[in-house]
């Protein structure tokens, strides 16, 4: 179907004032779908809604590939669909340990992906910051509570992290090291959510 076809569909079959550059944007990913326009595109292109998300992120996308409706949802984590929504359009997760619990098993993600869908990137690289570069046993139980993960495996990673921003430091802050002392210290808090992982493993 060529855009245009596309529009017309959208527009006939929906009240949908979508225009041809439009669907040519969300093509190439200049534009996202509104979930109205997504259940609308889906039913147009005939398939489902998460045959088009290439790569879902956001709660919405996650909910949209999983064909479920915000009040389906907010039932199964034992919220209420307004609140529930509030949270979506915001893209920050605001819900308790039991509900992140069941937003993971619903939507299958593992620890990575939960910290992203519900907007904790952030607040986890501070936490990851902090535990390089001050006392890392201090920020076991923080990462525990943010993170779906054993003690064991947050301890063991959080002490690698320390370990090697201080190795990074104590080597570019030697009498024969030339250049910005700090460099490669910054250089290592800046990418701290990537060495998380790694420490953490598969």
């Amino acid at each position: 179907m060529a855009p245009g076809h596309v529009a017309y569909g959208l527009r006939a079959q929906y009240g949908l004032a979508v225009t041809p550059e439009t669907v040519i944007a969300w093509e190439r990913g200049r534009l996202a779908p509104s979930a109205q326009e997504l259940t609308a595109l889906a039913g147009v292109l005939w398939c489902a809604p998460g045959e088009l998300i290439a790569d879902a992120t956001t709660l919405r996308e996650h909910r949209m590939a999983r064909g479920l409706a915000a009040d389906e949802l907010a039932r199964r984590v034992g919220l209420d669909a307004p609140g529930y929504l509030r949270m979506e359009e915001s893209g920050r997760w605001r819900g308790t340990e039991r509900q992140t619990a069941a937003l993971a098993e619903t939507f299958g993600l593992g620890p990575r992906e939960l910290i992203q869908v519900t907007g904790r990137t952030e607040e986890l690289a501070a936490l990851l910051r902090d535990a390089a570069t001050t006392r890392w046993q201090a920020y076991v139980r923080p990462a525990v509570k943010l993170l779906p993960l054993p003690k064991r495996v947050l301890e063991s990673a959080l002490q690698r992290l320390h370990t090697d921003y201080h190795a990074k430091m104590a080597a570019t802050s030697s009498w024969g090291a030339s250049g910005d002392s700090g460099a490669a210290g910054r250089e290592y808090l800046d990418g701290i959510v990537a060495h998380f992982w790694d420490a953490v493993g598969p």
